[in-house]
């Protein structure tokens, strides 16, 4: 159970459960994760599928790294998907951690681990370098300022290896989610894709350390070899969105 000093300091959240569904909430009005109960390593957001569009790029990656648990959708699917990955989750909340069994979070081994800690202070002070860094950090008051400000993605940047993919999701409907994106771009040197109206209020912006999106050609946008058939369906809507994203950047 978390420590009780440190859990005073974070929201607990919720489970909110139907008879096909099981759900986070921090609030009863917005979803942080949901699963379904038959399927529980499937993506049942879009939002999630679409950032998994990182595969069109980065299809075998070695080390991934994620700021942010919730309900575990996008570790789920990458330990199951990608066999040869090394992951790697940060999560502050002690709560969410908690209950990691409920959501069907693998157990940690020599290739997945979940950690607690601050995401800005993991990415500044770096232990090692990442291929893929996903960045899905919302707590009770939605988008912390540490995990968006221009010193945070500077660090993301320098965290990545030379020809890493950076996935955000962020709030579309934040006052200052312009202004978050235009952080990405600076730090990134505008080799940024943004996709707007995921999920109705997702925005997901992927952004290159390298030159992934200028590269890019239409017949490698089919992820992992391995990926199986009904993975890969999941993911068909999520990559069209990529694929538009960037024949609009080349216009």
């Amino acid at each position: 159970m978390p420590d009780s000093q440190e859990s005073d300091r974070h929201v607990k959240p919720f489970v909110y459960e139907s008879l096909s569904t099981k759900a986070l909430h921090f609030s009863i009005g917005e979803i942080q994760s949901r699963m379904q109960i038959q399927d529980p390593h499937a993506l049942d957001l879009e939002y999630t599928r679409t950032m998994m569009g990182f595969l069109m790029f980065e299809p075998e990656p070695r080390n991934i790294a994620m700021i942010g648990l919730g309900g575990g959708s996008l570790a789920k699917f990458c330990y199951r998907h990608l066999p040869d990955s090394r992951i790697q989750v940060v999560e502050i909340n002690p709560h969410v951690i908690a209950l990691r069994d409920e959501f069907h979070v693998p157990p940690d081994d020599e290739r997945f681990s979940v950690v607690q800690g601050d995401g800005a202070q993991f990415v500044r002070y770096r232990a090692t370098r990442c291929d893929v860094l996903m960045v899905d950090g919302f707590d009770s008051d939605g988008q912390p300022s540490r995990l968006s400000s221009q010193r945070f993605y500077d660090d993301c940047f320098e965290m990545l290896q030379p020809d890493g993919i950076m996935v955000v999701n962020l709030h579309s409907g934040h006052p200052r989610y312009e202004i978050f994106v235009d952080r990405i771009r600076r730090s990134f040197n505008d080799s940024v894709l943004v996709i707007d109206g995921v999920d109705l209020t997702n925005g997901i912006v992927f952004a290159s350390k390298g030159h992934a999106f200028d590269s890019h050609r239409p017949a490698r946008a089919r992820g992992p070899k391995r990926l199986d058939e009904v993975a890969a369906r999941q993911l068909h809507a999520g990559f069209a969105r990529v694929s538009s994203a960037l024949e609009g950047r080349r216009r």
